[in-house]
């Protein structure tokens, strides 16, 4: 009878465990929205010094937590220490942090990574824009902004009076070499295509030609 009732109170005690972790999985708006599986991660987006991320490894069953990127980039990762980060894209970063937590404390550790607050006093580079525009020259990409070539040309004082605004060119240096892209920006705004409004990318060349017939 006695041995009954230990185990009845053991059943009733991991029950009571079992509902108060479903109610903070489902009450926890960080939790709820963070990504659960690293193949879902950010792959496009550069961290940088002042980004704020949630960090979290599945296997300890623990809400994630808030983590800012150091001035000098690094992330102070909970029971390792700092990993260098900027530069880096969240599955980047979950990547090395995997293997650094797995040659020395886990057996397996599946890393989360998420940008929760970008810093917007950083810049990710320079974008520069020549030809018939107002303001020839370099402009600053902002973190976390979607820099677009329309928008770039905006930055520059927008097209002088003889641009050729069907027929802008976008020059990007690949490790595979120089790539040249068309972009129609006269399209972009006036039939709102913005799908063919390519983002820059930091040292990337905006070039806006002269229309050959100026009327």
């Amino acid at each position: 009878m006695k041995m009954r009732f230990i185990l009845l109170m053991s059943v009733c005690f991991a029950t009571r465990l079992a509902s108060a972790g479903e109610i903070r999985e489902t009450n926890s708006p960080v939790l709820a929205n963070a990504p659960r599986s690293m193949s879902a991660l950010d792959d496009t987006q550069k961290l940088g010094p002042g980004d704020r991320v949630t960090y979290r490894v599945i296997e300890d069953q623990d809400d994630p937590r808030s983590l800012t990127i150091t001035d000098s980039g690094e992330l102070e990762v909970p029971y390792y220490g700092l990993v260098p980060a900027a530069g880096k894209t969240s599955r980047q970063l979950a990547r090395e942090i995997k293997g650094l937590l797995e040659q020395k404390l886990y057996r397996q550790a599946t890393v989360v990574v998420a940008v929760e607050l970008v810093n917007r006093t950083r810049t990710t580079g320079k974008v520069y824009v020549t030809g018939q525009v107002r303001n020839k020259g370099s402009f600053e990409i902002p973190a976390g902004e979607g820099l677009t070539v329309s928008k770039a040309i905006v930055n520059a004082g927008g097209f002088s009076d003889f641009s050729d605004k069907r027929n802008v060119k976008l020059i990007r240096k690949t490790a595979e070499g120089t790539k040249s892209f068309e972009i129609n920006v006269l399209e972009i705004w006036e039939k709102g295509k913005l799908e063919k409004d390519l983002a820059v990318q930091p040292n990337d060349l905006i070039v806006v030609h002269e229309r050959l017939v100026n009327f």
